[in-house]
Protein backbone atom coordinates (compact mmCIF):
# COMPACT_ATOMS: atom_id res chain seq x y z
CA UNK A 1 0.00 0.00 0.00
CA UNK A 2 1.17 3.39 -0.61
CA UNK A 3 0.61 5.62 2.57
CA UNK A 4 0.65 9.17 1.63
CA UNK A 5 1.57 12.50 3.81
CA UNK A 6 -0.16 15.74 3.85
CA UNK A 7 1.70 18.99 2.86
CA UNK A 8 0.88 22.39 1.92
CA UNK A 9 2.18 24.75 -0.41
CA UNK A 10 4.31 26.79 1.28
CA UNK A 11 5.23 29.62 -1.97
CA UNK A 12 4.42 32.90 -1.12
CA UNK A 13 2.37 34.75 -3.43
CA UNK A 14 1.74 31.38 -5.40
CA UNK A 15 -2.25 30.71 -6.37
CA UNK A 16 -2.20 27.68 -4.64
CA UNK A 17 -0.35 29.17 -1.77
CA UNK A 18 -1.73 27.01 1.68
CA UNK A 19 -3.51 24.21 -0.34
CA UNK A 20 -3.16 20.75 1.21
CA UNK A 21 -1.64 18.21 -1.30
CA UNK A 22 -0.42 14.83 -0.69
CA UNK A 23 2.99 12.77 -1.46
CA UNK A 24 3.99 8.91 -1.02
CA UNK A 25 5.35 8.62 2.29
CA UNK A 26 9.12 6.38 1.21
CA UNK A 27 10.19 3.70 3.11
CA UNK A 28 14.12 3.55 3.37
CA UNK A 29 15.59 2.27 -0.38
CA UNK A 30 16.55 -1.22 -0.43
CA UNK A 31 19.92 -2.19 -2.14
CA UNK A 32 20.74 -4.86 -4.89
CA UNK A 33 22.00 -7.22 -2.14
CA UNK A 34 18.53 -6.67 -0.33
CA UNK A 35 16.65 -6.88 -3.54
CA UNK A 36 18.35 -10.07 -4.48
CA UNK A 37 17.57 -11.44 -1.51
CA UNK A 38 14.32 -11.19 -1.82
CA UNK A 39 14.15 -12.46 -5.26
CA UNK A 40 15.70 -15.69 -4.32
CA UNK A 41 13.17 -16.38 -1.54
CA UNK A 42 10.06 -15.23 -3.72
CA UNK A 43 10.86 -15.65 -7.30
CA UNK A 44 13.61 -17.41 -8.10
CA UNK A 45 16.04 -20.66 -7.63
CA UNK A 46 18.97 -18.91 -7.91
CA UNK A 47 20.68 -18.01 -4.69
CA UNK A 48 20.96 -14.00 -3.19
CA UNK A 49 24.54 -14.18 -4.19
CA UNK A 50 24.07 -15.38 -7.79
CA UNK A 51 20.93 -12.83 -8.43
CA UNK A 52 23.39 -10.10 -6.73
CA UNK A 53 25.76 -10.89 -9.28
CA UNK A 54 23.88 -10.62 -12.33
CA UNK A 55 22.42 -7.34 -11.11
CA UNK A 56 25.77 -5.68 -10.40
CA UNK A 57 26.98 -6.77 -13.68
CA UNK A 58 23.62 -5.79 -15.26
CA UNK A 59 24.39 -2.07 -13.81
CA UNK A 60 27.83 -1.57 -14.92
CA UNK A 61 26.62 -3.12 -18.48
CA UNK A 62 23.53 -0.65 -18.08
CA UNK A 63 26.09 2.23 -17.42
CA UNK A 64 28.63 1.76 -20.49
CA UNK A 65 25.62 1.91 -22.57
CA UNK A 66 24.32 4.96 -21.80
CA UNK A 67 27.72 6.64 -21.58
CA UNK A 68 28.33 5.33 -25.34
CA UNK A 69 24.86 7.40 -25.86
CA UNK A 70 22.40 3.68 -26.23
CA UNK A 71 19.34 4.31 -23.98
CA UNK A 72 18.58 0.87 -22.67
CA UNK A 73 15.26 -0.48 -22.38
CA UNK A 74 14.28 -2.94 -19.22
CA UNK A 75 10.72 -4.18 -20.02
CA UNK A 76 8.08 -3.34 -18.00
CA UNK A 77 10.31 -1.24 -15.78
CA UNK A 78 11.88 2.22 -18.33
CA UNK A 79 14.02 3.17 -20.70
CA UNK A 80 17.13 4.34 -19.68
CA UNK A 81 19.14 6.96 -21.25
CA UNK A 82 21.94 9.68 -20.59
CA UNK A 83 21.11 13.36 -20.82
CA UNK A 84 23.25 16.83 -20.49
CA UNK A 85 22.02 19.66 -18.32
CA UNK A 86 23.96 22.76 -20.03
CA UNK A 87 24.11 26.51 -19.59
CA UNK A 88 23.40 28.07 -23.01
CA UNK A 89 25.94 29.61 -24.89
CA UNK A 90 26.22 32.86 -26.88
CA UNK A 91 26.63 31.42 -30.61
CA UNK A 92 27.86 27.68 -31.31
CA UNK A 93 31.03 29.18 -31.49
CA UNK A 94 31.25 29.83 -27.78
CA UNK A 95 30.05 26.66 -26.75
CA UNK A 96 32.44 24.66 -24.68
CA UNK A 97 31.48 21.26 -23.57
CA UNK A 98 33.68 21.14 -20.93
CA UNK A 99 32.53 25.21 -19.91
CA UNK A 100 28.49 24.85 -20.82
CA UNK A 101 27.72 21.17 -19.82
CA UNK A 102 27.23 21.48 -15.97
CA UNK A 103 26.50 17.08 -15.86
CA UNK A 104 25.51 14.12 -17.60
CA UNK A 105 22.25 12.80 -15.69
CA UNK A 106 20.58 9.22 -16.27
CA UNK A 107 16.67 9.79 -17.53
CA UNK A 108 14.11 6.88 -17.26
CA UNK A 109 11.29 6.92 -19.03
CA UNK A 110 8.62 4.22 -17.41
CA UNK A 111 7.35 1.31 -19.90
CA UNK A 112 4.89 -1.11 -19.51
CA UNK A 113 3.75 -2.35 -15.56
CA UNK A 114 5.55 0.85 -15.11
CA UNK A 115 3.99 3.09 -17.30
CA UNK A 116 1.86 5.59 -15.20
CA UNK A 117 -1.40 4.36 -16.23
CA UNK A 118 -0.74 0.73 -14.76
CA UNK A 119 1.18 1.90 -11.65
CA UNK A 120 -2.09 4.05 -10.85
CA UNK A 121 -4.53 0.95 -11.53
CA UNK A 122 -2.32 -0.87 -9.42
CA UNK A 123 -1.91 0.93 -6.74
CA UNK A 124 -3.69 0.82 -3.54
CA UNK A 125 -4.18 4.30 -1.67
CA UNK A 126 -4.49 5.25 1.98
CA UNK A 127 -3.15 7.73 4.34
CA UNK A 128 -0.21 7.08 7.00
CA UNK A 129 -0.54 7.24 10.78
CA UNK A 130 0.73 11.17 11.00
CA UNK A 131 -2.01 11.86 7.84
CA UNK A 132 -4.63 10.49 9.73
CA UNK A 133 -3.78 12.20 13.04
CA UNK A 134 -3.59 15.41 10.66
CA UNK A 135 -7.15 14.96 9.04
CA UNK A 136 -8.45 14.09 12.66
CA UNK A 137 -7.54 17.17 13.92
CA UNK A 138 -5.15 15.78 16.50
CA UNK A 139 -2.70 17.45 14.92
CA UNK A 140 -1.88 20.58 12.75
CA UNK A 141 -0.34 21.00 9.45
CA UNK A 142 2.26 24.15 9.57
CA UNK A 143 3.00 25.85 6.16
CA UNK A 144 6.35 26.51 7.10
CA UNK A 145 9.00 24.15 6.04
CA UNK A 146 11.21 22.67 8.88
CA UNK A 147 8.57 23.92 11.28
CA UNK A 148 6.48 22.32 13.78
CA UNK A 149 3.63 20.48 13.13
CA UNK A 150 1.64 20.97 16.45
CA UNK A 151 0.39 18.44 18.20
CA UNK A 152 -2.76 18.62 20.73
CA UNK A 153 -1.13 17.36 23.65
CA UNK A 154 0.24 14.44 21.48
CA UNK A 155 3.67 14.84 23.00
CA UNK A 156 4.52 14.20 19.40
CA UNK A 157 5.89 17.19 17.54
CA UNK A 158 7.16 16.15 13.79
CA UNK A 159 9.04 18.59 11.30
CA UNK A 160 7.50 19.76 8.23
CA UNK A 161 9.20 18.18 5.43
Amino acid sequence: MLKLNFYKNKVAGSESYGKVYARVENADPIGIDELAQYMSENTSSFSKGEISGMLKDAVRCIRQHLLMGQPVKLDDLAILKAAVSVKPANSVEKFDAGVNVRCVRLQARPTGLMARMELTKAAQLGLSSLAQRIKSGELTLSTTKGEYIEGAGSGEPTVNP
